[in-house]
C-alpha cells in the first residue's frame, strides 16, 4: 500500500466568502497530523476538500500528494456525524463500503473490528438502539474497515467518556500506525497524545506547534505530554 503525504496550498471560500486563509498544510506520509482551532474556522471544510466531497467550497490554490498519484480511491473520512444508516445493523454499517462498491463482504474482519471497539454484544443492533458513544465507535469501526492509505478523522472520539476515549485512541493509533492520518480535534490532550505533527488554524494563519517527545499514543500521565497539553490549551484560548 502506497502511503502518500498531502500538500494543500491556497485559500478556501464558500459562496465567495473566505473560510480558510492562505495556508500551506503539509500532512507527512505515514504520520499523524492533528489540526486544531476555533469552531467555524474551516477545519472540517479542509477535510472535505481532501476527501473530494466539498462541492460547496472553492480552493484557490493546489492540492497534491507527495507521490503524484491522485487521492481518489485512497481516502476514508470519518465525519463529525456518525452517518450510520438507520435501517442497517452495526455489522451491516461497518461493511457498507464493500456493499456500495460491489466488493465481496468480509464479515470475519468486520466482526474483529466490532469486537475491538467494544461493540460485539451490539453487532446486530440498529443505530437507534445505541448510545451516542456506541454510534461513534461503530462509525470508527466502519472507517477502519476501509483500510485506506489516507484516513481523515473529524472529532472521532468526541462523544466518548474519558476511559473509552483513551482506549479508542490507543486502538486507532495501533491500527493506523502505517497510514497517513489527518485528524481534526478540539481537544489539546488528544493532540498531545496522538500527534506527530500538531497544527493550529486561526483566522489569519496556520501555525505549527511542537509535539511532545516519544511515539504516539503517549501515556496520558507522561509529564512532557501533560506540559504540551497545557501549553497548547493556552495557545488555543488566545487564538481567534
Amino acid at each position: 500500500m502506497s502511503v502518500p503525504g498531502i500538500i494543500l496550498e491556497g485559500r478556501v471560500s464558500v459562496a465567495g466568502v473566505p473560510v480558510v486563509p492562505q495556508i500551506t498544510l503539509e500532512v507527512a506520509p505515514g504520520g499523524w497530523t492533528c489540526l486544531l482551532g476555533p469552531s467555524g474556522i474551516g477545519k472540517s471544510t479542509i477535510l472535505r476538500l481532501i476527501a473530494g466531497i466539498a462541492e460547496e467550497a472553492e480552493l484557490t490554490g493546489t492540492l497534491r500528494t507527495s507521490d503524484g498519484v491522485p487521492l481518489k480511491g485512497r481516502v476514508a473520512l470519518m465525519s463529525q456525524s456518525d452517518l450510520l444508516l438507520p435501517w442497517l445493523s452495526v455489522t451491516e454499517n461497518v461493511m457498507l463500503g464493500a456493499r456500495l462498491r460491489g466488493d465481496a463482504p468480509q464479515p470475519s474482519r468486520a466482526a474483529a473490528l466490532i469486537d475491538k471497539v467494544g461493540l460485539n454484544q451490539h453487532a446486530g443492533k440498529r443505530p437507534a438502539q445505541l448510545s451516542g458513544g456506541q454510534r461513534q465507535r461503530a462509525a470508527l469501526a466502519r472507517t477502519l474497515m476501509e483500510d485506506r492509505p489516507v484516513i481523515l478523522l473529524d472529532e472521532p472520539f468526541s462523544a466518548l467518556d474519558a476511559r473509552t476515549r483513551a482506549q479508542m485512541q490507543d486502538l486507532t493509533a495501533e491500527v493506523l500506525s502505517d497510514h497517513t492520518v489527518l485528524m481534526v480535534t478540539h481537544d489539546p490532550a488528544e493532540a498531545a497524545r496522538l500527534g506527530t505533527t500538531i497544527l493550529v488554524l486561526s483566522e489569519d494563519a496556520l501555525r505549527s506547534w511542537p509535539a511532545p517527545p516519544g511515539a504516539p499514543p503517549r501515556p496520558v500521565n507522561d509529564p512532557k505530554t501533560l506540559e504540551a497539553q497545557g501549553a497548547l490549551l493556552a495557545e488555543l484560548r488566545s487564538t481567534t
